[in-house]
């Protein structure tokens, strides 16, 4: 490619869309950062293959050397590695005015394990607890909230506290605008004022349409495989009339993630493609490779819809309440796994560090 081409990345970018890495990867951060993306995420699984990666046995060692439990090493690694992709990206943060250059930090997602069985209020106030301690200090860190009940009602709360959001696991319209009518009631009362109020909302695409393929087999070709855009698509247009009047200084935008394909047969850029033009996509590295090898120039397609007759038979066919109910089921279950994992990894390398295997 010539000095003068524009990268298939960049060109998404330049299209108007924000790339945010869904990883911490140190040296992933470093060829991204490179590469134009302005924000990063964390999650349990993230965490625990950069540890069995061993680059981090070093740390591993001078935490396990302070006598911290399994759960304290998780937290005290994740806020490492969360810190050292924010030193990355506070440029950003910095000449964006708080606008871009965030990364995200997941809250505690065995507050959401069946197994445990929590009630309410706990989750609600460790919620709103968590969010305060780890976010404190930190200019370009966002707090990753569930959109459960408990996560959705903890908001308001870290919201009047000043607390910068990313909810995460929004699978539906009906979820957004709980989640958003949270934060914003929460921002209006925050004594400091809406100058510095950033919130995004992150909507998973792409297990909507491993849903209709499992449950809703009788959708049509031109339709299946459309329901995850199509919902992202139509709740990133309500949250642009939403926040249109608000007179805020920074955006308040949705984040499209889970944009990695599950169909070898779909091109790895599909849900990139169909969001190119606004807001952020959170991007798994594997996605943001293949989008700059595939050669393509991306642009702006986010708020193009198909024609009408797929969008009638969506709305015909596809149960939404259904379609939310199966997925928060499946997403809480994938959302406290890999902390039990992450949690019997530590304690399985601690045996090893310590030469007792």
């Amino acid at each position: 490619m010539s000095a003068s081409m524009t990268s298939p990345l960049r060109s998404l970018i330049n299209s108007g869309t924000k790339i945010w890495l869904d990883s911490v990867d140190p040296e992933l951060i470093a060829t991204n950062r490179a590469l134009g993306a302005s924000g990063a995420t964390s999650n349990p699984i993230i965490v625990a293959d950069l540890i069995k990666t061993g680059r981090f046995d070093r740390d591993m060692e001078q935490l396990l050397d302070q006598q911290l439990t399994d759960e304290q090493i998780a937290w005290r690694l994740t806020d490492h590695l969360v810190s050292e992709a924010q030193a990355v990206f506070r440029t950003v943060w910095d000449q964006t005015y708080g606008n871009d250059g965030y990364v995200s930090f997941e809250l505690d997602p065995l507050l959401e394990d069946p197994q445990l069985g929590a009630p309410h209020a706990e989750r609600v106030a460790r919620y709103v607890e968590l969010g305060k301690t780890w976010s404190k200090g930190h200019v370009n860190r966002m707090m990753k909230v569930p959109a459960t009940p408990a996560g959705i009602e903890a908001l308001e709360h870290l919201a009047a506290a000043g607390t910068t959001l990313n909810v995460t696991l929004i699978f539906t319209m009906d979820q957004y605008r709980a989640a958003r009518d949270s934060v914003w009631r929460g921002a209006q009362t925050n004594t400091t004022g809406l100058h510095k109020f950033k919130s995004v909302y992150s909507i998973f695409v792409s297990r909507v349409d491993v849903y209709t393929e499992q449950h809703v087999p009788t959708l049509s070709p031109a339709a299946q495989g459309q329901v995850g855009i199509v919902g992202a698509k139509r709740i990133w247009n309500d949250n642009r009339e939403f926040w249109r009047d608000k007179k805020l200084k920074i955006d308040q935008e949705i984040v499209f993630a889970s944009t990695g394909t599950k169909k070898p047969e779909d091109p790895p850029w599909k849900y990139a493609a169909a969001f190119a033009g606004s807001d952020i996509e959170t991007n798994p590295p594997a996605t943001n490779a293949a989008i700059e090898k595939s050669g393509r120039t991306f642009d702006r397609q986010i708020d193009k819809m198909p024609d009408a007759s797929v969008l009638d038979e969506i709305d015909a066919k596809v149960d939404v309440a259904h379609l939310e109910a199966t997925l928060m089921s499946e997403g809480i279950k994938k959302f406290a796994d890999p902390q039990k994992a992450l949690l019997a990894l530590i304690a399985q390398k601690r045996k090893v560090l310590a030469g007792t295997t």
